[in-house]
């Protein structure tokens, strides 16, 4: 009894490992380290196990169990959808209401943000309606409406899992948050407001290894916070990041990897702008702390639009508004690595360990696979980098798939798979020196990271969800 009790733990626990719980899967690393042997070359027509069409939606499918969770929008719907791993076939799905449009960018969607698997169920999170949860038998437990939100391009971060909490941040130009809801409930654990705007980043969970609570790591404009899953304690930060952050962190070994982009923040692209007394004393002509852009001479204009900076979008600048703006100019991109041990307030000066500034992503969030960081930037840059120092060990054009790209990397048995936006899934041999492998074509966009377990790959298209295996023999 004893020995078939020890069998059927570890098979529980190599089932766990399998599962791909949220977006880019375990802890968000966009590794399967259980993976088996993954294929190279695969399509719409070649090594598809099954195909199931959906409505549309950008968000990542997750997995756990036989069952494979995902969002979507159809109408006024705004639907969660469950499926069998083994044959694609629709199990359930339940649809809230959309009571209200939330503006966002051309790019985003109403069904972005990524379901997170936390036990024995399934959240989700949509901008015009709030978070839900069910059981995995598609049973509601309950809804937390939220919202209106105000951002520049949408709320778009996925919430995450931590010590039977969900974890959704709210990165608006006002009103920013993050909140921490009890996952059997559906009640308020906490919630605690950001200082930050223009924040597009899904945060990451480390368990320190000493024990203790769980951090919420998130990635802000211009400042990385940790906060305690317990109460929302602020832990620690690390300044330096740049306005508008879109990729997601990844932990290994001790190190948090976190790639930050915005245009116009390059390396030498700074504007050092004068403080707001200086401008207020030179612009503003009745005196009543706004400045219309007409009062702004041209060497302080924005060289994007107003709305990027008006935040409550009144048509003016104030004090706030104006330092937003100063602090944006100044501001770089940057690949950090921050050491995680020993942090305690602000960390910026003591851990961390480099910084890379060249071809950087916008969206792609890197991926650390064996020692070696990988980019892949719109355009087909790809950049390979030691993981320790930071040093480039090779940068080059992905020939064939010089192409956007907003789905983030993944790997597994040795490859890493990056898909473009109009549906080119590149196969790289991972190593500092990479080479491209193979270059599949869905003929279809692809926004979603691809999620891994076994031998197999899940991708979802514009209208499909394709699950890509090797024939049985």
């Amino acid at each position: 009894m004893r020995a078939l009790f020890v069998l059927l733990l570890l098979a529980s626990v190599l089932l766990a490992a399998a599962d791909w719980p949220q977006l880019r899967g375990p802890q968000g690393s966009g590794l399967c380290p259980s993976c088996g042997a993954m294929l190279v070359e695969f399509g719409p027509q070649k090594n598809v196990r099954w195909k199931t069409a959906l409505p549309e939606g950008k968000s990542s499918p997750v997995l756990a169990g036989d069952r494979l969770f995902l969002t979507a929008a159809e109408g006024d719907e705004l639907l969660t959808i469950c499926l069998s791993r083994a044959t694609g076939k629709v199990l359930w799905r339940r649809a809230l209401p959309a009571p209200k449009r939330e503006a966002q960018h051309k790019l985003n969607h109403r069904a972005a943000p990524t379901a997170v698997i936390g036990d024995d169920r399934v959240f989700v999170f949509f901008a015009d309606y709030g978070l839900a949860a069910y059981s995995f038998d598609g049973t509601p437990r309950w809804q937390y409406p939220l919202g209106p939100f105000n951002s520049q391009h949408g709320i778009v971060a996925s919430p995450v899992y931590a010590d039977g909490r969900v974890v959704l941040v709210s990165d608006g130009d006002t009103d920013a948050f993050i909140l921490a809801i009890d996952a059997y409930t559906g009640k308020t654990a906490w919630k605690q407001p950001r200082d930050v705007i223009n924040g597009y980043s899904t945060p990451i969970v480390y368990h320190p290894p000493g024990g203790g609570p769980a951090q919420i790591i998130v990635p802000g404009s211009y400042r990385m916070t940790a906060y305690s899953a317990k109460d929302g304690e602020v832990l620690w930060f690390a300044g330096g990041l740049t306005c508008q952050p879109k990729s997601a962190p990844v932990i290994v070994d001790g190190i948090l990897y976190f790639n930050g982009w915005t245009v116009g923040n390059d390396e030498g692209q700074q504007v050092e702008l004068p403080p707001f007394a200086e401008v207020a004393a030179k612009a503003d002509a009745n005196g009543d702390r706004q400045l219309a852009q007409a009062e702004l001479p041209k060497e302080w204009q924005p060289t994007g639009t107003w709305r990027a900076i008006d935040l409550d979008r009144n048509g003016f600048l104030n004090e706030r508004e104006w330092n937003f703006f100063r602090t944006r100019r100044a501001s770089r991109n940057s690949m950090m690595a921050v050491k995680l041990s020993g942090t305690s307030g602000d960390v910026t000066a003591t851990h961390v360990l480099w910084r890379h500034s060249k071809s950087l992503p916008d969206v792609p969030a890197p991926l650390v696979y064996n020692g070696v960081v990988y980019l892949v930037r719109s355009g087909g840059i790809a950049t390979s980098l030691d993981a320790k120092t930071g040093k480039v060990l090779k940068q080059g054009r992905l020939t064939g798939a010089l192409e956007d790209y907003y789905s983030s990397p993944v790997g597994a048995d040795g490859k890493v798979y990056a898909a473009t936006e109009h549906g080119k899934v590149v196969v790289l041999r991972a190593a500092g020196e990479w080479e491209i492998l193979a270059i599949n074509d869905f003929e279809s966009e692809i926004f979603a990271t691809p999620a891994l377990a076994g031998n197999e790959m899940y991708i979802r298209t514009r209208d499909a969800l394709y699950a890509i295996a090797a024939p049985a023999r």
